[in-house]
């Protein structure tokens, strides 16, 4: 079977979006019966990568078309648990590689919810009322306050270590420790208690912020909803864009959208993933962008480029080599990538520019072999450069081909390349790239907006390998 990645909340099984003026209601409400997969019930609020598929589609639209929301409330439809966390049945029947990438898209989720706290200004308040277990309690580690309802049976538990021998693995113990800063010693007694703690002991060890009798629960969420409810940023209005459904085709060798066509080659076992440039000029204004909306090439893009990857980690397993290209005209594209630094403090242009950071990290992230590939009619250059960059090797040709007309290729350096798209570390690619090289990056700076012919880059270290005519081919 198929996964597919694009959903809205029409189409949603397992979530509820409710807007509040600017207060969202995401409410979990399983639907038992709607897993995935066959073979699994998704009991107790317990879920699976179509749980979370949701879940990050209404992130997404929460920044996108509905910036003015400032509060996003996360709680239970189910009185008596809030999650239990995935779903075990569905974990046992699952292969070894679509375990790891659950767990990678489910943790890139929960670090879309953490990006949007710390850039999008939500705050996001975690409402738990029952259970709260395992990849549950990870859901709400995410979120900027757990509020738990101390009722004498709502609990929260890590409980993977005493009853399945695993570690909890969507950065439960990561959070604890470096986001709640909870000793070491009592999240190591934390993480072997199958029962887990009630809310005094729960709040006495910092795992969660407040705890709330149920009678008050209604009233205290009321009063912190207004504590919270103005954003950092009050700038005018925001009028929200729509993520209309991506145009995309589909056949066993080919998946083509609008900016970004894949061709499969399974024989060989690779993949190539050619991302087109913008056509036409950047917007003028603010304005001009807002009206493109979805339809915008660099919003396009970025969602194309996802829906592409998360493809292919997920339905092509045994596409072991991604080989990405670019084609399209570089000074287009520069005036695109000039007019996203320029304009980066517009609340449209910051998320296209964050959406863009998390696309590269899902790159960065993807457990294939990475190779750029430059040649004629390349664009790699400032936002487009950083795909390179993330490789594990670059080709770039030297020179022309015979027959071809169109010009040697050239790579750009602006300052997309230098940090606004930060990797998992914080570095930047070029950063990491000369980890032990810092000056290099200082030099590169001075280099920005000079096209880098392929003896440049090669000299620079920005690719691995430069061939002339001759050679290209058969490398």
């Amino acid at each position: 079977m198929e996964i597919d990645f694009q959903t809205e909340p029409q189409r949603y099984k397992h979530w509820h979006l409710r807007l509040d003026g600017r207060v969202a209601h995401l409410i979990l409400d399983v639907d038992e019966d709607g897993g995935l997969f066959n073979g699994y019930q998704l009991k107790l609020n317990s879920y699976d990568l179509g749980v979370d598929i949701e879940l990050n589609d209404a992130i997404q639209r929460l920044r996108f078309e509905h910036p003015d929301v400032s509060i996003v409330l996360l709680e239970s439809a189910n009185p008596t648990v809030f999650s239990s966390g995935a779903n075990i049945r569905m974990l046992a029947g699952a292969s070894h590689a679509h375990k790891v990438n659950f767990c990678k898209f489910t943790n890139e989720t929960r670090n879309a919810i953490e990006d949007a706290s710390a850039w999008s200004q939500k705050t996001f308040i975690s409402v738990i009322q029952g259970t709260c277990a395992g990849g549950g309690y990870e859901l709400a580690l995410a979120t900027d306050h757990i509020l738990m309802a101390d009722d004498g049976s709502s609990s929260i538990a890590l409980p993977e270590v005493p009853l399945l021998a695993v570690l909890p693995g969507t950065g439960g113990l990561t959070r604890i420790t470096d986001k709640r800063k909870i000793r070491r010693d009592i999240a190591d007694v934390f993480s072997t208690l199958e029962e887990g703690v009630r809310g005094p002991k729960a709040l006495t060890w910092g795992l969660i912020d407040q705890t709330v009798p149920p009678s008050e629960l209604a009233g205290v969420i009321e009063h912190l909803v207004c504590q919270l409810e103005e954003p950092p940023d009050t700038a005018g209005n925001r009028t929200g864009i729509i993520l209309k459904p991506l145009e995309r085709n589909s056949s066993d060798r080919t998946v083509s959208y609008s900016t970004v066509r894949v061709d499969k080659n399974r024989t060989g076992r690779t993949a190539t993933l050619t991302i087109s440039g913008p056509q036409s000029a950047a917007p003028e204004n603010n304005d001009a962008l807002s009206a493109s909306g979805a339809a915008a090439w660099v919003l396009r893009c970025a969602r194309e480029l996802d829906d592409a990857l998360l493809h292919l980690r997920f339905n092509e397993p045994d596409l072991g080599v991604l080989i990405f290209r670019t084609e399209g005209d570089s000074a287009t594209a520069l005036q695109h990538d000039a007019f996203l630094n320029q304009h980066a403090e517009h609340w449209l242009v910051r998320e296209i520019m964050l959406y863009w950071k998390r696309v590269l990290k899902r790159i960065d992230l993807t457990s294939r072999s990475l190779v750029a590939v430059i040649d004629p009619g390349s664009c790699f250059v400032g936002l487009l450069a950083e795909i390179m960059f993330a490789c594990d090797r670059t080709y770039m040709l030297m020179g022309q081909l015979d027959g071809d007309p169109r010009p040697s290729p050239v790579a750009t350096l602006t300052t997309s390349n230098f940090g606004p798209y930060p990797m998992s570390n914080d570095l930047t690619r070029l950063q990491t790239r000369f980890i032990g090289q810092p000056s290099a990056v200082t030099e590169l700076f001075d280099l920005i907006g000079n096209p880098l012919p392929a003896q440049t880059c090669l000299d620079l270290g920005l690719v691995t390998f430069a061939f002339d005519e001759l050679d290209w081919e058969d490398e």
